[in-house]
């Protein structure tokens, strides 16, 4: 099922919050050569090159419907590419390997942080990631300990799950350390973001964690899909309006020596 740029940007305010926050991180210098992995329809890439005078800078993402609306942004600075975020083969050597947002699509994360640290490879190179973590959070372990059990929701699938890759901060960072990383910072931050009702928690899901099921069902049973998942909101949260909907996710960034 294509990614639904408009959907995403529902919540673009309450997502590029953490964006910020990772930036910080950053030791930016002129003239870096960056990849923004997960780059997403392109505003962020064009901010981030924009921190490093002189910078060159590419956006990579594997949804096409993202990739047209990010390449109206090209530059001469910035461009963008369409691949999946594993394919670091096909890429170049970097002083910056920027994510934000993207990396929890991509499994192995045992595997995938030494191979992504390895794209930092210019001497001084970072890395700087931000990854969601908030598959313990009760509006989603509705979606797999409950939602996806009920029929016909439960044969449409086939039995599919989506477990996160996502790891805790303390395991990434005694990855980066064994891959020569120094300067590490593994940061675990709750973000609260206040929301119409607990419904627009559906919205915001919509977008991204229910994808995966979304795409695997025929397409007559979505919105019957996505209205039961409501349902099991308020019935688990409530019905308080406004909403206070607690996002955690990860920070991660490190410098090879």
């Amino acid at each position: 099922m294509p990614w639904s740029p408009a959907q995403y940007a529902k919540f673009s305010k309450e997502r590029a919050e953490p964006f910020v926050h990772l930036c910080a991180l950053v030791r930016f210098a002129p003239n870096m050569h960056i990849v923004d992995l997960g780059c997403g329809t392109g505003e962020l890439t064009v901010q981030l090159a924009a921190q490093s005078a002189g910078a060159s800078a590419v956006g990579v993402d594997q949804s096409p419907e993202m990739i047209a609306r990010a390449r109206p942004r090209e530059t001469a600075a910035v461009r963008f590419l369409l691949g999946a975020l594993e394919r670091f083969g096909e890429l170049d050597a970097y002083d910056l390997v920027f994510s934000h947002a993207a990396l929890h699509w991509v499994e192995d994360h045992r595997a995938l942080v030494p191979a992504l640290f390895a794209l930092a490879r210019r001497a001084g190179g970072q890395i700087a990631w931000q990854l969601p973590a908030n598959h313990n959070h009760p509006a989603h372990r509705i979606i797999t300990e409950r939602l996806i059990h009920e029929e016909p929701f439960e044969q449409a699938l086939g039995g599919f799950v989506r477990h996160t890759p996502v790891l805790g901060i303390d395991a990434y960072a005694s990855l980066l350390h064994g891959c020569g990383a120094r300067d590490i910072a593994a940061i675990e931050r709750v973000y609260g973001h206040e929301l119409e009702s607990v419904e627009a928690v559906a919205e915001w899901t919509r977008a991204t964690t229910l994808l995966p099921y979304l795409e695997r069902m025929p397409e007559p049973l979505h919105e019957p899909f996505v209205d039961r998942y409501r349902a099991l909101l308020r019935q688990e949260l409530g019905q308080a309006r406004p909403f206070f909907y607690t996002f955690r996710r990860i920070l991660l960034h490190a410098v090879r020596p």
